[in-house]
């Protein structure tokens, strides 16, 4: 049991989140509430990076399950303060590295999504990229060579300061000039460059190839350096980071290099046997038997082997294919047909029950009637649930397409 929950909440996670789920969880968010992307995320870009940079170390996570935001307050793994938002985030895409003071831009990160059909065989992917560059024609001037003027509305600052009286108080405030854009100097529009009307900057597109090979995960990153912005005034463009974000499958479900697959089967196929076939991601078609008399029970997983994905190293490799079994009960059966079952299966247990036990009913159970039901329903699937998590369509269950 963890105290809070307030960081896994953030992050949208639970609080027995892997490694992996973290940092997924973390790219999507990041990325979604970016203040260049979303202006009016900043505030839940902050708690984001400051939730992962907690939970993503071993220490600083443990001392929260245990004692919550008041724990790491009071010294105990976190009393170093908090590191800038954009510096976990620049930590996360691969922008750091550089010397410390030294001047950087940030990077640029786009999510590409790609399917697991092209995870599984590999591809190239061809992508258009925008990036801000300093204007050539006029070397990032802005215009003529001395033709830029110190603002004479912030005297070169970027910024105006006034003074604001309330009461015997005064209040110095700063703002924004907007007569320079809060660059500190001005060009006259008969000196602009041509090119970037004295902007100092342009827009470039350029085409880049990211080249996936067979095997390649859900959050893998391909960088592009100096492929990013320009900044006047720093020297080195930033990079340009492609992540790639895996698009859930119709099928299969990815679980390191394997695959699972869920086959819904019906009770006389799981006691009498059956064929199925699967189409693979390279587009084969495998099948596999069950032989009469070799019972499958509900939510057993069998293994056919070297048919999962490429692993990445040795793509001649494989990972394995697993099946997850979901046995479909009939609703009812004739008292003749449970006759003959009864006789056919083997035999049933017989109760010796006491003469003063009290007869009583059972009946369907609507979660809907009570909380107490619901929480007691809940329980029972924890406990009795089967496969990888539970019940194939309980909480944790493999989601996949019924087949």
């Amino acid at each position: 049991m963890v105290k809070e929950t307030g960081y896994y909440d953030v992050l949208g996670v639970k609080p027995d989140a892997s490694d992996s789920e973290l940092k997924k969880a973390y790219r999507k968010m990041a990325l979604k509430f970016h203040p260049d992307k979303n202006p009016d995320g900043a505030e839940q870009f902050k708690q984001i990076s400051q939730a992962y940079e907690v939970l993503s170390d071993e220490k600083k996570r443990k001392i929260y399950d245990q004692g919550g935001e008041e724990a790491l307050q009071g010294g105990g793994g976190g009393g170093e303060g908090f590191h800038n938002p954009f510096d976990v985030f620049d930590m996360f895409f691969g922008g750091g590295g550089g010397r410390r003071g030294e001047r950087r831009v940030k990077p640029t990160v786009h999510n590409l999504r790609v399917s697991l059909d092209a995870l599984y065989k590999g591809c190239t992917k061809k992508l258009k990229i925008s990036r801000t560059a300093t204007c050539k024609q006029c070397n990032g001037r802005g215009g003529a060579e001395g033709a830029a003027k110190t603002c004479a509305d912030c005297n070169g600052r970027g910024m105006k300061i006034r003074m604001i009286r309330m009461g015997p108080m005064v209040q110095q405030m700063q703002s924004h000039c907007e007569s320079c854009n809060g660059e500190g100097e001005t060009i006259d529009h008969k000196d602009r460059c041509k090119k970037c009307n004295g902007k100092k900057q342009v827009k470039e597109d350029e085409i880049i190839e990211v080249g996936i090979t067979p095997g390649m995960r859900d959050g893998e990153k391909f960088v592009f350096e100096g492929k990013g912005d320009e900044v006047v005034g720093i020297d080195k463009p930033g990079d340009f980071v492609v992540v790639l974000d895996e698009i859930e499958h119709g099928t299969f479900v990815r679980k390191g290099d394997n695959l699972i697959v869920q086959h819904n089967i019906d009770l006389s196929e799981a006691l009498c046997g059956f064929v199925r076939t699967i189409t693979t991601l390279d587009g084969r078609h495998i099948f596999y038997r069950v032989l009469p008399g070799e019972v499958i029970a509900h939510a057993d997983v069998k293994v056919i082997h070297n048919e999962g994905m490429p692993m990445k190293r040795a793509p001649s490799d494989k990972g394995d294919l697993l099946v997850q079994f979901d046995v479909k009960f009939p609703d009812k059966i004739s008292p003749d047909a449970a006759k003959k079952l009864a006789d056919l299966l083997p035999g049933k247990r017989e109760e010796i029950i006491d003469e003063d036990a009290e007869v009583v009913e059972l009946t369907e159970l609507d979660p809907r009637a009570s909380r107490r039901n619901f929480g007691e329903r809940e329980e029972f699937e924890g406990h009795h649930g089967g496969g990888f998590g539970g019940h194939a369509h309980g909480p944790g269950g493999v989601q996949c397409q019924q087949s």
